[in-house]
């Protein structure tokens, strides 16, 4: 049997959807024939008809759980249900079936009469671990015997192809004002991996397109204004709708590993030092690098990669920030040295003072943000592409970097640093410096377009 007459039914409940597209995407770029509703669906059919076709259709079976959809009795008594009931009135042998775990959770004891079948008689695949698609092509070759594909005639590769994508589980948490965990779920996001050589990696996150509200409201800045007794607050409007397309953002900000990884290839317009950071460590956030290192090490690695890599600009930066929240922070109300690295011996809201570590620290420390972004808060002050405008009167509303009527001799840099106080650390909060400037508390991230090869 060749991979691409295996067709694989891919069962899920609606919370896992992103982790299961992402598989889709993978099955079918490895040669096989994944069925998914999202995919295989038409508008306008019965669901309830066409899933028991489907599955009968197919030759492997996989029921996608994890910590929320293994408890769910809607996902339970409705799709893996019908799953189960068709497989019970198939013959033995006709479909080959595995639990597969998404995450590390309980199989559920499923013991029907009808279907004389429960999950925890079948040994999971844990597709959650590192050689988990791995394990999963091992089973499919133990149970079939692969036949060799035909020869392709040579495809034309598009302007912009689909980036196989994995799959990381988190955590995020939510304080009040007075700096108290009020929430904590657990999320999922898409990434890939950027080979860089010697073991070292780039994680690039898959930021989902979207429309969010830029800056502060005035009301709000004037309260900070009297309040803090600071002007600059009013970099931060007026407020204005955003709409962002899709993008990756690297999961941390670029650290000193990284840094020499591609500082150490060939020059493109300027020489790079391999270890310019006052502050020594792999894991730690590169420093003291001005806006021209950061983005002669941005077309340096698009060089290496064939893909477009460049510095954000302030309105992804923001919008990638803020993951869906419209607080002064991605934790909510205020900040606390347990949630990021700033001069937590200062407090913006009701929260008790904390640690001021005086040192960046290593990157994936701190609870990330919906969109599984870390060190967005704090840390090192990131680099941005744009020139600096003192406020947004006719900025884009794209999401696009804004050099128009700029002062090209500066650029905005965001999220605060280990110095910082925690009012410069919010979402909304705008600073600058002179592009040629290098600061122990200046480094920045990076991000790249869907795909997109040089």
């Amino acid at each position: 049997m060749k991979k691409s007459e295996i067709q694989i039914f891919l069962a899920h409940a609606s919370e896992d959807k992103p982790a299961v597209l992402a598989l889709f995407n993978r099955l079918k770029q490895a040669g096989y024939k994944p069925w998914l509703d999202k995919k295989d669906l038409i508008p306008g059919q019965i669901w309830r008809d066409e899933i028991p076709k489907a599955i009968k259709a197919s030759q492997i079976f996989l029921a996608c759980l994890s910590g929320k959809s293994a408890n769910k009795q809607g996902y339970i008594q409705r799709e893996l249900r019908i799953a189960l009931d068709t497989l019970g009135e198939m013959l033995p042998g006709t479909i080959f079936f595995i639990p597969m775990r998404l995450e590390e959770c309980e199989i559920p004891d499923l013991r029907m009469s009808e279907v004389g079948l429960n999950l925890r008689d079948i040994h999971r695949l844990d597709y959650w671990e590192e050689d988990g698609f791995e394990q999963l092509e091992r089973a499919i070759g133990y149970q079939f015997k692969l036949e060799p594909e035909e020869p392709k005639q040579p495809v034309i590769v598009p302007e912009e192809p689909k980036q196989p994508l994995s799959v990381f589980n988190f955590e995020i948490v939510r304080v009040n004002a007075k700096g108290e965990q009020i929430k904590k779920e657990s999320k999922q996001s898409q990434y890939f991996r950027e080979d860089l050589g010697n073991g070292i990696t780039l994680e690039m996150v898959a930021i989902p397109g979207g429309t969010f509200t830029m800056g502060t409201e005035d009301e709000e800045i004037e309260r900070l204004v009297k309040k803090f007794n600071w002007e600059g607050f009013r970099w931060e409007r007026p407020q204005h709708r955003v709409t962002v397309s899709s993008f990756y953002m690297g999961r941390y900000p670029i650290t000193q590993s990284q840094w020499k990884a591609i500082a150490a290839t060939a020059k493109i317009d300027i020489d790079l030092e391999t270890n310019p950071s006052n502050f020594k460590g792999d894991e730690l956030p590169v420093e003291s690098v001005n806006w021209y290192q950061a983005t002669e090490f941005c077309k340096r690695l698009s060089r290496e990669t064939k893909r477009e890599y460049r510095l954000p600009s302030e309105a992804e930066w923001e919008y990638a920030c803020r993951a869906g929240t419209t607080t002064p922070f991605y934790f909510g109300e205020t900040i606390t040295g347990e949630l990021a690295n700033y001069d937590a011996s200062k407090t913006y809201a009701e929260e008790a003072k904390g640690e001021y570590r005086q040192q960046t620290t290593p990157v994936g420390q701190f609870p990330p943000n919906a969109f599984g972004l870390y060190d967005m808060h704090g840390n090192v002050w990131e680099w941005c592409a744009d020139t600096w405008h003192d406020n947004y009167d006719g900025a884009p509303t794209d999401g696009s970097v804004w050099t128009e009527n700029g002062n090209n001799n500066r650029s905005p840099m965001r999220g605060g640093s280990w110095y910082a106080s925690p009012l410069s650390c919010r979402s909304a909060y705008r600073n600058y410096d002179t592009r040629r400037d290098v600061s122990i508390v200046y480094g920045f991230r990076v991000v790249c377009g869907a795909g997109r090869t040089l």
